[in-house]
């Protein structure tokens, strides 16, 4: 008797535009929810703008998976495989990856290399930014300075390059989510155990060795950039020295001990590397500020985990807008902004260190959190700034 194959598919394609949204997947350290927020209100403008919106994403958790907030919703994994038969089917005007965090943007290059258009920065302005041997290039190009740094595809490489650029450095490989297998390290010894770790979990990984920028402050952008003009949504000053996740940093909006010509210069450098990956729609960097010196740490060609935040803090829309910039749809001239904030927002990093007992709690560059809370304070007085700046005084002062 001969085996019969039966195949069905209950997703009937209709003829109207579409647009695919990437989510991020389960919810796990390294990624949080926030993702979601992006996701909910690019759904909500892509419909806004006539188009079918298409979900993809498998977290039961998120708003994004609700069934009745997009057009048409795959709850599935959101790796290649699924991607491509939902294409196949759908044949969509192109995919939007800049809502759905790291695990979005990692697609980017399959769906390149298909020919699939991908909404908003194209892929290989993308991969500049995450390539960080590729983006230190582009900064040295604009004359915007950054830590010391060399790549590596050996231990041995990367001992030569450590020793050159010197110690301390920060030992981490491109493409990763969260600052996953960041190390920063003090001697050959730890160099070679970071790298072989990294090589043992990311095989054939590109390593990029930094300078590491000890006892400074840091702080960060994100903007929007539609291809002419620049919108810079919040500046963030973390509270938590050098060192320490951007994701598990504490932030504060606006910027609380920044001099003005020092966020100045920073608007200035995020402004000329927008234009130079010429991006559309929105972007994130990160900063590092010793002795007066501003440094680019990295920059993501994506919605950050700090774009909800931002949004929520000034009340308004920023990822309906940058939705409509990515889509061609609309330019920041087009909306009037009036950011409405009283005093202060301090973002707050979640964690779920009971959920996870196994896991070293100590704090460092590979991100733990799994969400952020906002808080709201009417000036620098208020007792839980004061705790906090307070404990930040301590560690630099160790």
């Amino acid at each position: 008797m001969s085996n019969i194959s039966i195949q069905s598919n209950e997703s009937i394609s209709s003829s109207r535009k579409k647009i695919i949204v990437l989510g991020s997947g389960p919810n796990r350290i390294g990624q949080g929810i926030e993702f979601d927020y992006c996701c909910v209100h690019g759904l909500l403008a892509i419909k806004e703008c006539g188009y079918e919106a298409i979900m993809i994403n498998c977290n039961p958790e998120t708003v994004s998976t609700d069934f009745d907030m997009a057009d048409k919703l795959y709850f599935e994994p959101v790796y290649w495989e699924h991607l491509w038969e939902i294409i196949e089917l759908e044949k969509p005007e192109g995919v939007i990856v800049q809502l759905g965090g790291q695990t979005a943007l990692k697609l980017s290059k399959r769906l390149h290399e298909k020919g699939i258009k991908i909404i908003g920065t194209s892929f290989e302005n993308m991969d500049i930014a995450e390539d960080r041997g590729r983006f230190s290039d582009l900064l040295k190009e604009l004359e915007i300075p950054y830590p010391n740094y060399g790549t590596a595809y050996t231990a041995d490489e990367a001992i030569e390059v450590a020793n050159k650029v010197g110690y301390p450095v920060l030992v981490r490989p491109s493409y990763v989510l969260g600052g996953q297998r960041m190390r920063i390290v003090i001697n050959d010894e730890e160099v070679e155990k970071a790298c072989i770790n990294i090589f043992k979990h990311i095989p054939d990984n590109k390593i990029l060795i930094d300078h590491f920028l000890d006892r400074c402050q840091e702080a960060e952008i994100d903007a929007i950039y539609d291809g002419e003009n620049f919108h810079v949504m919040g500046v963030m000053e973390h509270i938590e020295p050098a060192g320490i996740h951007s994701g598990d940093s504490n932030a504060v909006l606006p910027a609380f001990n920044l001099s003005p010509l020092i966020v100045e210069t920073m608007e200035y450098y995020s402004e000329k590397i927008a234009k130079a990956l010429n991006i559309k729609g929105l972007i994130n960097i990160q900063f590092a500020i010793k002795d007066g010196k501003v440094y680019v740490i990295e920059a993501n060609p994506r919605a950050s985990r700090t774009t909800p935040f931002i949004a929520k803090a000034y009340q308004i829309p920023y990822l309906n807008i940058a939705t409509k910039i990515m889509l061609g749809e609309a330019k920041l001239s087009d909306f009037t902004i009036e950011k409405k904030l009283t005093g202060f927002a301090i973002k707050e990093p979640v964690f779920s260190f009971n959920k996870f007992p196994g896991v070293n709690k100590e704090l460092g560059p590979e991100m733990k959190s799994t969400g952020e809370a906002i808080r709201f304070i009417k000036d620098l007085r208020d007792p839980y700034f004061r705790t906090l700046y307070k404990e930040r005084s301590m560690h630099l002062s160790k």
